[in-house]
Parts: structure tokens; sequence; C-alpha cells
């Protein structure tokens, strides 16, 4: 058996985690419109079983987009990214446009000269762009000399995404079995929820206020036929948690429903779900507050 570990990197919002879950065929990782949706490096493990013993083990690492960080959160989602190239048997580069789009891209190029694992580009969203777009962005990095390959795909429609898998699969070497064949990702189910009730807060805010909420389940009880949950959506002011909340309680009510049936559908049972909101005043550079949400390690 092939198995090996695959670092998907780029800046944020070119479609990582929209990639990570069309090739595990279900959602494991949130994904919304807004840049920087990704905070932690989420795993996602696709296992094959051929005749015999062949099959492949290809454990996907969805990282946070790269960027440079106006705050320390975003200095450790982008340290967590940049981490991934040294840990990993390829590398995914996910853009979805020219590099002269934004300076993102290049400070990115810039670091994976430097390394040496395989590196396939991905030119993602071509649902988006006409075939000379394609051939301007695929001529440009191609000229670099640092890529052992480039596809072309739209993670949304699937398109590529098949034959992107199978030209991963030639880097990896013999390897053994990492996790279980029936297992998908590594994540415990608090993490999934409370990530399941951020993406559905991401989609109903608008603006700043997004990037300065986090989700902490506070108690998770599963009894016979309904999982109990109580979780607190964090902001970092007052102003913001009136916005969370909406006039009435009915943007918070949104919110929880949205992430109620979601929730139902991933554990498998009916869900209760309390939610409330806290400030936590500029919990995004305190240290002590990142390492309590999981976005660095203890100190």
């Amino acid at each position: 058996m092939k198995s090996g570990f695959i670092g998907i990197v780029g800046r944020p919002n070119v479609g990582k985690s929209t990639l990570l879950n069309q090739i595990m065929g279900e959602k494991i990782a949130i994904t919304t419109d807004k840049p920087q949706t990704t905070r932690n490096s989420i795993r996602g493990i696709y296992t094959r079983h051929d005749d015999g013993d062949n099959g492949v083990q290809m454990v996907f690492i969805d990282t946070p987009g790269i960027h440079k960080g106006r705050n320390k959160l975003g200095s450790a989602m982008t340290d967590m990214a940049v981490n991934t190239f040294k840990e990993v048997d390829v590398i995914l580069f996910l853009v979805d446009g020219p590099m002269s789009k934004g300076p993102g891209d290049k400070y990115i190029v810039e670091m994976l000269k430097n390394v040496n694992t395989p590196k396939v580009l991905v030119v993602n969203k071509m649902d988006a762009m006409d075939p000379e777009e394609y051939l301007e962005i695929y001529n440009e990095y191609n000229k670099l000399g640092i890529f052992d390959d480039i596809y072309g795909t739209s993670a949304l429609n699937g398109t590529n995404v098949a034959e992107l898998l199978s030209r991963v699969e030639e880097f990896l070497e013999e390897g053994p079995m990492y996790f279980p064949e029936d297992m998908i990702t590594d994540y415990p189910e608090r993490f999934l929820v409370s990530e399941v009730i951020r993406e559905k807060a991401l989609l109903y805010l608008n603006e700043e206020v997004p990037h300065g909420i986090a989700v902490e389940i506070e108690s998770f009880k599963e009894e016979k036929n309904i999982s109990k949950i109580s979780a607190v959506i964090y902001c970092e002011k007052k102003s913001h948690k009136g916005i969370i909340i909406g006039k009435g309680g009915k943007k918070l009510k949104g919110i929880g429903k949205a992430a109620r049936l979601e929730l139902e559908a991933l554990l498998g049972t009916k869900v209760f779900l309390e939610l409330w909101v806290k400030v936590r005043e500029n919990w995004r550079d305190s240290d002590f507050d990142l390492a309590n949400f999981g976005y660095k390690d203890r100190d």
C-alpha cells in the first residue's frame, strides 16, 4: 500500500476547503465566501483499497490561508500553514488567478522555492475563467520551473479532481496505513461541532465581525436519541454582541437553527443546541485566549 501526507496551501479563499471536501466526498471542513474561514489545519483521510494489499491512504491537510497577519491569530494561522511544508510528502498549491493579481501568491511562491518537497500547482475555479485566462496563469507559473506538475480544477464542480488524485498518488511511496480505513478525519466531534457553529455564524454575519468570533463548546452530552450541546460565541466588542444576537434575538436564532440542522445530519441524532454570546476583548491578540481556543500551542 502507498501512503503519505499532502498539504493543501494557498491564499485565503482560493478553495482549499472546498477541494478537501470534494476529495473526501463529504463535508469535513467548513466553507464560506469569506477569507480566512479555516483557522486550524484540518486533516481529511482518503483511503482506497484495491485487490490484495494494494491501495492508498492519502492524508490531506487543509491549512489556513497564508497571509501577512495583522494580529497574533493571523500570524499563528500562517505559521501553522508554513510549518506544513516541512511535514508532508506532497504540496498542492492552489491559485485562482495570475500572480499579478496581488502580492499573496508571490509571497507563497518565494517560500516554496526553498522547499524540496514535490509541488503541484492547482489552478482552481476553472468554471469561472475562460481558456485564455487559464493558459495565461499556466504559462506564468510554468516559467518559474519549481512545480512538478500543473492541474486545472474546479473544486466546486469536481472537474479534474480525480485526475489530480491519481497524480498525487504517483508521488507517494510504499508505507503503512496511518489511520483505520473507515476514518475520514482525526478531529474530535467537539471540534467539528464548534466549526459548524462558526461556519453558520460566518454566513449570517458581515464585514469585520466574523473574523472576531470564536466558538467554545461548554458542554456536549450524548443521551439516548439526542445530543445536548451548549456553546458560547465569543466576540471582541460589545457592539458586535448586539449584531450577533440581532433584533429580538433573530440572528442568533437563525445561526442556531442552521447549525442544529447540519449537526443532526453530522451526528445522526436529534440535537438540542443552546447558544450564548459573550464579549472577550482583543482575544485575537491574546496568547492565552489563542491557546485556549486551540489556535496555538500553550507555552
